[in-house]
């Protein structure tokens, strides 16, 4: 055995040491240290029968039987392996969080109350109260200082030192108190000596005293060994009923010493272990601060103990909801720096210099990260972005090349087999699609009513070759259908004379609707990209022109066309919609006018800039000082949307000095540019106010102001011409035909009336009677060999002006607008020849039709049947009817009401009035075509008939919105002209009888 430091162990007592052997006296002998190593190799060995003889004679304790364990032969038969125990159940980390119940057989509750807190079924912080508890609280004896060496005496008292004998203290029946349970631990009834009783030795002394103690104590084993105890005090009660503990803290350090504390600490003697915690987790709060002195609520304390098990880590909010004076702690928590005034505080302040200098460092250098990342992550979306772009864009360029193709071809082969399929069994698909741009069709409102106002195009059944697939722009209700079916079954009547032989042409045209509609409801775009985003329509109509030669007349074409075409495989009878697209711009006109040698009025085309404006419109005053009001037209824009005028003349400060600066220059020299630099200075200088205070646009919802006109002017580009200078001035319409073969014809032409201002046409009277008809065939065969040139085929509407110029006293002409697509006028004209079945005849400007004469009233029948004659029509129609107030009623009892009223239409004598409607959802306006014999009569007619509408859909107290009044003023001011004009020719005619008869 080693000479080094041993222990002797004894259930729950101090352990006896010895001094190493080599430390002993060196005269001491052999024999004696033999004898003193066996002793101590006996007391270190607790098997050993002396060991356990000396125990017991000497200090009265029975130390139970340690012999050694026998181990039993390993079995010979194969080991199993595996678990041979089942697994327990554990319960899940859910389990106290969120409270939940578990489980607990009966096999698990006869483990016992630890094996269920061990395994988690019971909380740590649980109180556990038995049926049947095995220990009862009672009061322990504490034992005083003066009694603890006092002998025991023989009848189980205690002897005093003077010899007084004590009654020996009464034990608890119930079992051991908590304080002597533990010493109890492994005896059979033997009371575990005091602590007093065993005696500690420094190992650094000599093992002599020992062996001395143990001498004496064998001389005194015959005496009976009795258990020294205290006398018994009773346990305090507790002062404190109500559990109301006050537990004061000053200067961050816990009162041991206060009542509240030690009767808190009886009442919680269970689970004080985590009270203690939980108090020095306030109080080194309370130091870390530097508060002077708070006091603590036992009963709060109580409460936050058992979530305090479990978190182990108390809130700043628990803490201070344990403190009766939280008003002042949290005062002085408020102020700036206090944490620095406690423990640690220079430690903690450094440590905070640092974090924040740390964190300012890092958060730079994050910042910095996180913008070169977001920087990079910008440039590598914009770069996916870019090359997803170009992608898509090289997609579409080849797409679209390939729809150009096709286009090619199939236009040669529509050409090349023209004059077949124009006399043969056709099948005609009319899309009148709009494509402008998307910023004027976004600038327009009800565009999309603006591409279903062409229903005359159905009118081209007239032709018993024809077959109409007429493409919508909005879906047509059940009224609105009946009515085109029995306006269009009126072609048997029409051609027989006779109302009773209305047919059902049903079978002939189909009106389609694109049920892409509904998918981008409210949204301005063309009707060919509509159709072109709806497969099912396609496909109709694919099974409609099966078999039949077909071709497509569109309106202003785009690319959303060529599309279309190439998925129905048929010819677009038009241009590219490049060419469509240059030459309807407002400068693509001009230049197509100038290649034919037309007059047009004086201007400029191609302005881009308002520097650009200032400097044209400048010289152009100059040039023209004749000229009292100029125009300005925005390229792109339609139906007079995109212009304004300003009388530049009324308002010029300096016109005046301008023309006495040309008197006196004389024409010749005011050529040169030196005589015009003064002017243009003085122009240019009071241009800009003046424009700004008086220039007007013609749709002033669009343009309140002169800058937002002059910015859409700038960004898309316009035009500045020159107004007529007459107060009597006509315009024109006439649509032309470029046939694919290359053949050029006219196919309508009328006089415009303006109801919405002298820039923006209401309607036409027909057929023309401004300019003499050969003059007016010249000038449209110009403009159509200039356009053919440029590879315009199809459709296109040419807008004449003419009046008498002041200065010659002649009739004067000019081309002002081209427009390369399908017009409203031209969809009129063919409701017209439907309805009549005549002919108009635009290079003689006449339209005759043919009328079978009312029987005679005579009782005679007559000896041979009225022959049909040919006789004049003309006729007023209009396309742009507009009234609030007829969206109030519906069509029919609008149809009745006018039949009421006498308003109607003769299929015999080719008389009367017909309706054109459009739409049945805002019914904003509608179109009427009224035909008489001579024009006053129509005039008067259109006139009055419009008055009668006007006063059916009008209420006293009403002002709605309606271009009724300014029409009937406008046709009353052109039978005024037309009633001074019949007085000239009258005049005329017998002036030249009186010649004939003087001669």
């Amino acid at each position: 055995m080693d000479t080094s430091q041993k222990e002797i162990i004894y259930p729950e007592m101090s352990a006896i040491t010895t001094q190493p052997c080599g430390r002993l006296s060196p005269h001491r002998s052999s024999a004696p240290k033999q004898k003193l190593s066996m002793m101590v190799k006996i007391m270190y060995n607790p098997r050993n029968a002396c060991h356990r003889n000396f125990v017991n004679e000497n200090y009265g304790v029975d130390l139970p039987m340690m012999n050694q364990r026998q181990t039993a032969p390993a079995p010979t038969q194969k080991i199993a392996k595996g678990v041979t125990v089942p697994s327990l159940s554990v319960a899940p980390p859910s389990f106290h969080l969120k409270k939940v119940s578990f489980p607990v057989s009966k096999t698990d509750a006869e483990k016992g109350i630890l094996n269920l807190i061990e395994r988690g079924l019971i909380p740590r912080a649980a109180r556990i109260t038995l049926a049947k508890p095995p220990i009862l609280p009672q009061a322990a004896p504490l034992h005083e200082s003066h009694e603890k060496h006092k002998k025991p005496a023989a009848d189980g008292g205690v002897e005093s030192k003077k010899g007084e004998v004590l009654a020996p203290p009464p034990y608890p029946k119930s079992g051991p108190t908590s304080t002597s349970s533990k010493g109890r631990r492994g005896s059979k009834g033997n009371i575990a000596p005091p602590p007093s009783c065993i005696s500690v030795i420094s190992p650094r002394k000599s093992k002599l005293p020992l062996i001395q103690a143990i001498q004496k104590r064998a001389l005194s084993k015959s005496s009976s060994m009795v258990l020294k105890t205290a006398e018994i005090t009773s346990s305090p009660t507790f002062q404190n009923l109500s559990l109301e503990f006050e537990i004061p803290i000053r200067k961050g350090a816990i009162d041991y010493t206060a009542l509240d504390l030690q009767g808190f600490k009886n009442h919680c003697c269970l689970f004080w272990g985590s009270v203690l915690s939980f108090l020095e987790h306030v109080s080194n709060f309370l130091k870390d601060y530097a508060i002077p002195s708070a006091i603590v609520k036992g009963k709060r304390v109580m409460e936050i103990i058992p979530d305090f098990e479990l978190n182990q880590r108390p809130t700043r909010e628990e803490i201070l909801s344990v403190i009766k004076n939280i008003s002042a702690v949290k005062k002085l928590l408020s102020k700036p720096g206090q944490r620095y005034k406690g423990q640690n505080g220079t430690a903690v302040a450094a440590t905070k210099i640092q974090a924040l200098w740390r964190c300012y460092k890092f958060r730079k250098a994050y910042i910095t990260f996180r913008q070169q990342q977001w920087a990079s992550g910008v440039i590598a979306i914009s770069w996916l972005v870019h090359v997803h772009r170009g992608r898509v864009r090289n997609t579409l360029k080849e797409s679209r090349q390939r729809h150009l193709e096709n286009f090619y071809i199939r236009a040669k082969h529509l050409a090349a087999n023209w004059n077949r399929i124009r006399t043969s069994r056709r099948t005609i698909i009319h899309i009148p699609s709009l494509g402008y741009a998307h910023s004027v069709r976004e600038a327009t409102p009800d565009f999309t009513i603006y591409q279903g106002t062409q229903f005359g195009r159905l009118c081209e059944i007239r032709d018993p070759n024809v077959d109409v697939i007429y493409i919508c722009p909005y879906p047509l209700s059940d009224e609105m259908l009946h009515y085109y079916n029995t306006f269009l079954g009126l072609q048997p009547a029409v051609i027989s004379g006779s109302p009773k032989d209305i047919g059902d042409l049903q079978d002939r045209f189909k009106i389609l609707t694109p049920e892409a509609i509904n998918s981008f409801p409210n949204r301005p775009m063309s009707l060919a990209t509509f159709l072109k985003y709806s497969p099912k329509t396609i496909k109709r109509i694919k099974k409609l022109i099966q078999g039949t030669d077909a071709y497509i007349v569109g309106g202003l074409l785009s690319q959303d066309d060529l599309a279309v075409a190439d998925e129905l495989d048929v010819p677009i009878l038009g241009p590219t919609p490049e060419v469509a697209q240059l030459y309807s711009s407002k400068s693509g006109s001009k230049r197509v006018f100038a290649a034919a040698c037309v007059p047009v009025p004086p201007g400029h085309y191609d302005i881009y800039s308002r520097q650009q404006m200032l400097e044209v419109i400048s010289q152009l005053i100059i040039d023209y000082p004749e000229v009292k009001r100029w125009v300005f037209k925005v390229d792109s824009d339609f139906e007079g949307n995109g212009t304004a005028f300003c009388d530049i003349s009324e308002h010029l400060k300096c016109y005046p000095w301008l023309q006495r600066e040309i008197r006196r220059y004389g024409p010749e020299i005011w050529k040169l540019q030196w005589a015009q630099e003064p002017a243009l200075a003085k122009i240019s200088q009071e241009l800009p106010g003046l424009l700004a205070q008086h220039a007007q646009a013609v749709n002033e919802k669009r343009f309140p102001t002169w800058g937002k006109f002059l910015q859409t002017f700038v960004s898309q580009g316009g035009i500045i011409e020159a107004f007529p200078p007459s107060d009597s001035i006509t315009s024109l319409k006439v649509d032309m035909l470029i046939e694919p073969t290359g053949e050029i014809s006219m196919v309508s032409s009328g006089d415009q009336f303006h109801a919405d201002g002298p820039l923006r046409s209401t309607g036409t009277t027909l057929p023309q009677c401004s300019i003499e008809p050969l003059v007016l065939n010249r000038l449209c065969l110009q403009i159509g060999e200039a356009c053919r040139s440029r590879g315009v085929v199809g459709y296109f509407s040419i807008d004449f002006v003419t009046f008498i110029h002041p200065q010659t006293m002649g009739q004067q002409v000019w081309a002002v607008d081209l427009d390369l697509h399908y017009s409203d006028h031209l969809a009129l004209t063919q409701v017209l020849l439907y309805v009549t079945n005549g002919t108009l005849d635009c290079k003689l400007s006449r339209f005759e039709c043919q009328v079978i004469p009312s029987k005679p009233k005579s009782r005679r029948p007559p000896k041979e049947p009225p022959q049909p004659a040919m006789v004049s029509r003309y006729v007023a129609m209009s396309n742009s009817i507009r009234h609030a107030n007829f969206s109030l009623i519906y069509y029919n009892v609008f149809l009745h009401m006018c039949k009421a009223h006498g308003v109607g239409y003769d299929v015999q004598q080719k008389e009367g009035t017909v309706f054109t409607l459009f739409e049945d959802h805002k019914r904003l306006k509608f179109g009427i075509i009224t035909i008489g014999e001579h024009l006053q009569g129509v005039l008067m007619t259109f006139a009055q008939q419009l008055f009668i509408i006007y006063q059916e859909l009008s209420a006293p107290n009403m002002h709605a919105e309606t271009n009724f009044k300014r029409a009937v003023q406008e046709i009353e001011k052109i039978l005024g002209v037309t009633e001074q004009n019949k007085l000239k020719f009258e005049e005329e005619e017998e002036d030249l009888k009186a010649q004939a008869s003087t001669k």
